[in-house]
């Protein structure tokens, strides 16, 4: 989720300033392009599961599973979620809308980020990346001290993830003004995979985070979309491979659908660790969904 939500802030940036710098840039239309976006899978997923809920779940496991429906309708999952348990916590494989949290970030940004945009833009044009700059360290602060002292807020709340989305919306701003050499972009897109993968490789739920172990991964991410800006890299030809281009044209869905299906599969399996062959009937069957949807 890190490196999504360093992605979407560039993604969603530099749309965002694209049309205002074209005078055409609506509140309205931008809210109306995001929920046809986001929407309608959610809402098949949503179905679906309440549908499988009904005859898999304990009452109360389906009670829950509804609440957590209706937090989701008004972008307020991931308050329930803290609310409710930590991500890794005891219910967590009981919990089938459990990764909607982060939708709930993303709508909470996309409801707030462009409001900023057109105030800044318009009264303080000269300093937006400064602006957006400050903002992220304010909320990496936060974030490191929030992980410590209550870090199921920390991991769910918006205020200490924006700073990963202001990482993203940082790149947007400063596109144009930061070149390099072919050849140190090559290093810094190197770079850039490797603090991914350390991060995927040596962390695990123990890890304290997000705060500064989260770092990594965004940096890495950072990395990687400014070495790739003007010129595809190493690495940059390799992402645009067919087969990744693939995953990631479905990887929305891909996201919406693993989720619930490994929880309905533990559920029937009563177990947290599912055989080999469980998980990969779990993963075919995510991705066959994803496709279609």
């Amino acid at each position: 989720m890190d490196v999504f939500f360093v992605i979407s802030g560039f993604l969603i940036t530099s749309l965002i300033i694209g049309d205002l710098e074209q005078r055409r840039f609506s509140l309205l239309g931008f809210w109306e392009r995001r929920a046809r976006r986001i929407l309608p899978a959610l809402i098949t997923v949503a179905g679906f599961t309440l549908v499988v809920g009904w005859f898999l779940l304990l009452p109360s496991d389906f009670a829950r599973l509804g609440q957590s429906l209706l937090a989701q309708s008004v972008f307020g999952s991931n308050v329930f979620f803290w609310r409710q348990s930590g991500y890794f916590g005891p219910l967590a494989d009981e919990l089938p809308l459990l990764h909607t949290w982060s939708l709930a970030v993303e709508e909470q940004f996309y409801l707030l980020f462009p409001l900023s945009m057109v105030v800044i833009s318009r009264f303080a044009f000269r300093f937006r990346s400064q602006l957006v700059l400050a903002l992220g360290v304010a909320s990496l602060a936060i974030s490191i001290w929030a992980v410590q002292q209550t870090p199921g807020a920390a991991f769910y709340l918006l205020p200490s993830r924006a700073w990963e989305l202001a990482v993203g919306a940082w790149l947007a701003l400063q596109k144009d003004n930061l070149r390099a050499s072919d050849t140190i972009r090559q290093v810094v897109s190197f770079l850039g995979v490797g603090l991914i993968a350390f991060s995927v490789v040596a962390f695990d739920p123990a890890t304290p985070f997000p705060g500064i172990a989260a770092i990594w991964p965004v940096l890495g991410t950072g990395a990687v979309i400014w070495a790739n800006g003007t010129k595809l890299t190493f690495v940059g030809r390799l992402l645009a491979t067919r087969p990744l281009v693939f995953v990631g044209l479905i990887s929305y869905s891909l996201y919406l659908w693993h989720w619930p299906l490994f929880v309905f599969a533990r559920y029937v399996n009563s177990t947290a660790f599912l055989s080999f062959g469980w998980n990969l009937g779990v993963v075919s069957l995510s991705f066959t969904l994803a496709y279609l949807s």
